[in-house]
């Protein structure tokens, strides 16, 4: 990275802990915007933001006060929702800023935390007999949908004139039985969002281990990982090798053992068509623990309306591998009604055995 570029991504991350939605795609595109643009001042900077980001109407001044923090050095002390303001604001020539986050009993997550904090490290692939296993039963046990496509059949459900009329001609008209079509099926789309905040650090290896099992064992799949930030990384699971790709999704993932806004990230994916159409008509599987450090009512929300688009949703978390769990905290008894299964995310071994068991509930 540029030293130019820095104020650019440090704008995105600034937004997304102030609580906008902020997609990945969306950083790329300001950045681009304003190239093209040729910007005769930090007006057009501003205005490629504005542009880009889509500011709601309503949090314009919120906006106005970020930018200015980050592009003239001038640094304001915004009020977070709900929350009184006890910060003080700092002197013009301070370029960093800490956060600290009151403690105190939270009834949206025990461990998770709203603080962004970005770091890599190595991701090493765990559960290799368990996956290996996945890979070998998933591309017959995955769901599957109907396709508008047909393909003969012995008791199909419809006559196919076209093959008939050929027979017929190789037979001087005769035919002995009419030929049958049936609609052929085909593996239906999987959109996998996991969870790699601070409170899921323990798994989250795993998880990603499993991701990569689910790449190449799924004809059509897409990965997401949610923190304090949303990271698409269906390109970085594509090598075959599970060292390398766990290598390159640690580089990927900037937010890796960070803070928790699952509700923030969740809308950053509903806000960008393309990655909200991955999950039309697919088995959503979020993989989390649901300790959301955030505004509960955010995450509720995301979730209804990623269920409305789905075609089944399943929330795996590991405290369900308790079977005395119920859900108490605000979060996941909000979204309760939105999903079609709260099941054990504890292990590789119980991921890989709820995802195979689905074509046959289904």
């Amino acid at each position: 990275m540029t030293r130019a570029l820095e104020p650019f991504f440090a704008l995105a991350a600034a937004l997304r802990q102030a609580g906008f939605a902020i997609a990945p795609d969306q950083t790329a595109g300001f950045i681009a915007a304003t190239g093209v643009l040729g910007p005769r001042g930090i007006a057009d900077v501003h205005a490629a933001a504005l542009a880009l980001f889509a500011i709601p109407p309503e949090r314009r001044a919120d906006f106005d006060a970020i930018f200015q923090m980050i592009f003239a050095g001038q640094t304001l002390a915004a009020d977070a929702p709900g929350e009184e303001d006890d910060t003080e604001a700092l002197e013009p020539e301070q370029t960093t800023t800490e956060v600290e986050l009151e403690e105190g009993p939270d009834p949206s997550g025990a461990e998770a935390t709203a603080a962004e904090r970005l770091a890599s490290r190595a991701v090493m692939p765990t559960a290799a007999t368990a996956l290996s296993a996945f890979e070998r039963e998933a591309p017959k046990r995955l769901p599957r949908r109907l396709s508008y496509r047909r393909s003969p059949a012995r008791h199909g459900d419809r006559f196919d004139l076209r093959r008939a009329l050929r027979q017929a001609a190789r037979t001087d008209g005769d035919l002995f039985a009419l030929p049958r079509t049936r609609r052929k099926t085909r593996q239906r789309r999987i959109l996998c969002l996991i969870d790699v905040s601070g409170s899921m650090k323990e798994r989250s290896e795993a998880l990603l281990a499993f991701a990569h099992a689910l790449v190449q064992a799924a004809d059509r799949v897409e990965v997401f990982t949610l923190g304090t930030q949303l990271t698409r990384i269906t390109a970085g699971l594509s090598p075959s090798d599970r060292r390398a790709a766990m290598s390159r999704v640690g580089q990927q993932i900037a937010d890796l053992d960070g803070g928790t806004r699952l509700g923030a990230a969740l809308s950053a994916f509903l806000a960008v068509p393309r990655y909200a159409g991955f999950a039309r008509g697919a088995l959503v599987l979020v993989l989390s623990d649901g300790l959301e450090r955030g505004d509960p009512q955010m995450m509720i929300d995301a979730t209804a309306r990623l269920s409305r688009q789905a075609w089944r949703l399943h929330w795996l978390t590991p405290l369900a591998a308790d079977p005395a769990f119920r859900p108490e905290t605000a979060a996941l008894t909000g979204i309760l009604p939105w999903i079609d299964d709260l099941g054990d995310g504890a292990s590789v071994q119980a991921i890989c055995a709820h995802v195979l068991n689905l074509a046959r509930a289904a």
